[in-house]
């Protein structure tokens, strides 16, 4: 094969862009496709501050590395799970590519705040993964709002944002498909949420991190039985092969005809959202947040 841009030879063949490119020009290919995702959607500009949540995975370490490298103004969050093996596994990838690469990292660790995982998945009565995932969520969301950034990045990359699609209109969440997408104001307590990575795949991603050396944590959590998300991807990437180019036509579709229509009802019809009584987040359901009523369970209050 030889490159598209400049006919050396290709070490990355992407069927749904009728492509092939060298490393270099791959790498140029990469990052306009996030400056696509970015302006296009108006995520945040180089004047805001972006908090990157940073896992250890591959995907949320190439998007701080390239966010940097297109002079974005972004500083990394780790969440320290206090999973046994596992997190320290992750978070010693996250500091040495923070260490590595000059950029800004701070972490909250979970022990600290009274929620470590193991306690959590001991006392709960109901599959970890939910309530790991609000915990992390509510971390992000009050650190962002906290220390004033203008702006929340998470690494989902296409694969991801169609399989939740998917999922979503498989049981017509509308409350869900109202508000999916690269971008997700601040309002009611909650801080900008941005999806920079929404127009590359799962694979693209991965080929970028390869060529630029990044290293990342890959095992999978110990607690994790098996995403219900895996099976969707497998059937989206089936689709995909079959007819290249289909999964970001699907999503940009939603984007343009889909998503407003159900922002429209879920404004009329969705669940009124109040302040926390104890930490003040957001919530639904009743007085007191999720995340709170597990540190509650967790002291024997509940």
């Amino acid at each position: 094969m030889k490159c598209k841009i400049c006919k050396a030879e290709a070490v990355v063949a992407l069927r749904s862009h009728n492509a092939a490119f060298c490393p270099d020009c791959y790498k140029t290919f990469f990052s306009r496709q996030v400056a696509r995702g970015i302006e296009g959607q108006n995520l945040f500009t180089r004047d805001e501050r972006v908090l990157v949540a940073l896992s250890g995975g591959k995907d949320s370490l190439a998007l701080m590395l390239e966010l940097s490298l297109q002079g974005y103004n972004v500083t990394g969050l780790h969440i320290d799970l206090g999973i046994p093996v596992s997190s320290a596994a992750a978070r010693g990838v996250v500091e040495r590519f923070c260490a590595k690469h000059g950029l800004n990292l701070m972490v909250k660790e979970m022990v600290a705040e009274g929620l470590p995982i193991p306690a959590v998945k001991e006392r709960l009565n109901r599959p970890i993964c939910s309530a790991c995932g609000k915990i992390k969520r509510h971390f992000f969301n009050k650190v962002a709002l906290d220390e004033g950034f203008d702006a929340l990045a998470t690494g989902h990359n296409l694969d991801d944002e169609v399989a939740r699609l998917f999922s979503n209109t498989l049981r017509w969440d509308t409350a869900y498909l109202s508000d999916q997408g690269p971008l997700l104001d601040s309002e009611h307590g909650f801080s900008r949420k941005v999806k920079p990575l929404w127009r590359l795949s799962e694979f693209e991603t991965a080929n970028y991190a390869f060529l630029m050396g990044i290293e990342n944590h890959y095992a999978p959590c110990p607690y994790s039985p098996g995403a219900s998300f895996t099976t969707l991807k497998g059937l989206m990437q089936n689709l995909e092969a079959a007819m290249p180019g289909r999964k970001l036509d699907f999503y940009q579709g939603f984007l343009a005809r889909g998503r407003p229509v159900f922002a429209r009802r879920e404004a009329e019809e969705g669940l009124e959202l109040a302040p926390c009584t104890l930490c003040g987040y957001p919530t639904s359901s009743g007085e007191t947040c999720g995340v709170c009523r597990i540190r509650a369970a967790l002291q024997g209050e509940g």
